[in-house]
């Protein structure tokens, strides 16, 4: 099938694989961008983005904790340029948002959407009629929250990112502890708390690619299992946030520099937002 300038395009902006390799991924997989994902994997191409299919958007999110820090919400509100979402009304319009969603604690978007904002208007259409103010497209596009006996927020530099971390116990060093984590959480990106969080499914593509790509190296087909498995436990190492090197000292892992901070401290949950 014809494969276009944009779909390849596209493909090398969410894998930052070379633009030749893009074109013969999509070729193979018939136009998928999934499956051409696969296909660079396979061959052992970096691929260094999402594979989901979203396109960026500027805006703003917002990250914040009750009085209690067991409860927190994270609220992202899109918008088309970074010249609005760097504009100070916009910034606590957002937060005046995220701070109804503290108070009320709806169970989705939509739901946050319905709750009343100042007077008789909802939050959708007070952002309904934001839009009509700065004549740009806005909205409310992710929200999330945890509750737990602690929950730690950070936003990354410039609202652009958003974390909750939920952790076993609530203190004054556990709190910092989360903060530290959050940020773990905002420059590393983990897919999951530890390896069970993990589903069956992506761990048996993990599997594959990594014995694919041993094939491809020579290796004999009697060690393909063990050197996947070692791959594997590789992959969980910098994709699970308790496995992962604890930024602030690399000498520990995520884990062990919670129980150094408190006996038994553990992370049991993150929600992480960013623009893009």
């Amino acid at each position: 099938m014809a494969i276009t300038a944009q779909e390849v395009k596209k493909l090398r902006d969410m894998t930052g694989s070379g633009m030749m390799d893009c074109k013969k991924a999509l070729a193979e997989a018939e136009g998928d961008f999934d499956k051409a994902i696969e296909i660079l994997r396979k061959r052992g191409e970096k691929v260094a983005a999402k594979r989901d299919d979203k396109e960026a958007n500027e805006g703003v999110v917002i990250a914040q904790v009750n009085d209690s820090n067991d409860y927190g919400v994270i609220v992202r509100l899109s918008s088309e340029t970074d010249f609005v979402a760097k504009n100070d009304d916009f910034v606590a319009f957002a937060q005046k948002i995220a701070d109804i969603a503290l108070a009320e604690r709806p169970a989705d978007v939509d739901a946050l959407n319905a709750l009343p904002m100042e007077g008789k208007l909802t939050v959708g259409e007070k952002v309904t009629e934001m839009v009509g103010k700065i004549n740009e497209k806005i909205s409310v596009t992710a929200y999330e929250q945890l509750e737990s006996p602690l929950v730690a927020p950070y936003i990354h530099s410039g609202y652009r990112a958003g974390v909750l971390v939920a952790l076993s116990k609530n203190n004054d060093a556990a709190f910092q502890a989360g903060r530290d984590v959050a940020m773990q959480v905002a420059a590393m990106k983990p897919v999951a708390v530890n390896k069970s969080g993990i589903d069956q499914a992506t761990i048996d593509q993990e599997l594959d690619i990594a014995m694919d790509l041993a094939r491809q190296e020579g290796k004999p087909e009697a060690m393909l299992e063990k050197i996947g498995q070692g791959r594997l436990n590789k992959f969980f190492k910098e994709n699970t946030l308790e496995a992962q090197a604890f930024v602030k000292s690399d000498k520990q892992s995520v884990a062990q520099y919670l129980d150094s901070v408190e006996k038994g401290l553990k992370v049991t949950d993150f929600k992480h937002i960013a623009l893009g």
